[in-house]
């Protein structure tokens, strides 16, 4: 977001406060040689001290209810940190264990670390690192339209020894970076983009980047932009399928909110998060799930909503996703906010979801 973007977001979150309390093989267009399978030399990376608090209830007065619709609320923390660095979380990574994270920022880079549970429930995070994003050279990126990170996703291998999708928006690109022990090395190419990205506003760029893990289109890449609308008033988003070129899907609008993220189910159908933001009622959320059989090229997807929350929960600028198995099978979703480095209206929030499904426990914690 822009900096009249952040103050409007503080603003409008302050106002809102007030009233409530009243109240897969890719074409690239740019190569470099292919990282090497050993460690990832530490640019500028340090290690920074994050406290959390919990959250036990999603509902900030009076609720106790655990149960949304499809969802369960599992818990969540509230992040702060003494670093100037921390702050800005726009994208979400996690392991298959749901330990070991990555997250980007608009602003300050990557961020690492792991997340520490008691139980099934998150108490904190631990060994977190910063660092920043590089350039083909290897040189750290300055400027905000370089490094404006919005979203990130494991294209292949793990969080120890793997490939990350990183979405960046002003300078619209998508870049494959490798990833080593929770250290982001340079990327290795960029994504050939549609020629929508240069009719793309600076700021409403490539904020969602998933890649399919089952279905038909399995591995296929899928991407779409925080508002860029038909004449028809849809979303637009945008496939990689194989070699071939990006091919166009949509997504309907419903009440005219953002897309901030798209993570991909097991069998291949999507859950997207989705922001809205206004003067008077602040910020809300909403996530949707998109069935596997209803993903192509040429598609409008509409799907189903899962939950839709506003400052009455526990939310903030939710921009990030990410969707992981938990020890008993179960889909277990987990949701980063944004705060534009403004700590004193704004806060990092890291929250947890699981999906019902039929014959899966969700070992859920007590109340």
């Amino acid at each position: 977001m822009r900096a009249r973007d952040m103050l409007s977001v503080a603003r409008s979150a302050a106002i809102a406060l007030l009233i409530a309390a009243g109240a897969v093989g890719v074409a690239h267009a740019q190569k470099a040689p292919a990282a090497s399978e050993g460690a990832i030399a530490a640019v500028d990376v340090e290690p920074i001290d994050v406290e959390a608090r919990a959250i036990t209830s999603f509902e900030r007065v009076g609720g106790s209810s655990q149960a949304y619709g499809r969802l369960e609320f599992r818990g969540g923390l509230v992040l702060s940190s003494p670093s100037a660095k921390f702050g800005g979380l726009s994208g979400l990574e996690i392991a298959a264990d749901g330990r070991r994270f990555v997250a980007v920022s608009d602003e300050s880079g990557w961020l690492s670390g792991e997340i520490v549970y008691d139980g099934v429930r998150m108490k904190g995070v631990t060994g977190v690192r910063v660092g920043p994003f590089v350039g083909l050279s290897g040189r750290p990126l300055d400027r905000k339209r370089d490094h404006d990170a919005e979203s990130v996703v494991l294209l292949e291998g793990t969080l120890g020894a793997g490939t990350l999708l990183v979405g960046f928006e002003r300078n619209q690109r998508i870049g494959r970076f490798p990833i080593r022990d929770g250290l982001v090395g340079a990327p290795t190419g960029y994504l050939k983009l549609p020629p929508d990205a240069k009719r793309m506003k600076s700021n409403k760029g490539f904020e969602a980047v998933g890649v399919l893990r089952g279905g038909p289109l399995k591995g296929a890449i899928i991407a779409f932009a925080e508002r860029f609308p038909t004449e028809q008033g849809n979303h637009t988003g945008w496939l990689w399928i194989g070699t071939a070129d990006p091919q166009r899907l949509h997504v309907t609008d419903i009440g005219e909110f953002e897309l901030t993220d798209v993570k991909s189910l097991a069998d291949g159908g999507m859950i997207l998060l989705e922001r809205r933001f206004r003067w008077l009622e602040g910020v809300r959320m909403r996530m949707r799930r998109i069935a596997a059989a209803d993903v192509k090229a040429g598609a409008i997807l509409e799907g189903e909503v899962l939950i839709e929350a506003d400052l009455s929960h526990e939310i903030d600028n939710m921009e990030g996703l990410a969707i992981h198995r938990g020890a008993g099978g179960e889909t277990v979703l987990t949701l980063v906010s944004d705060d534009n480095f403004n700590h004193l209206l704004q806060r990092t929030l890291l929250l947890q979801f699981v999906l019902r499904e039929p014959g899966v426990a969700t070992a859920a914690p007590p109340r």
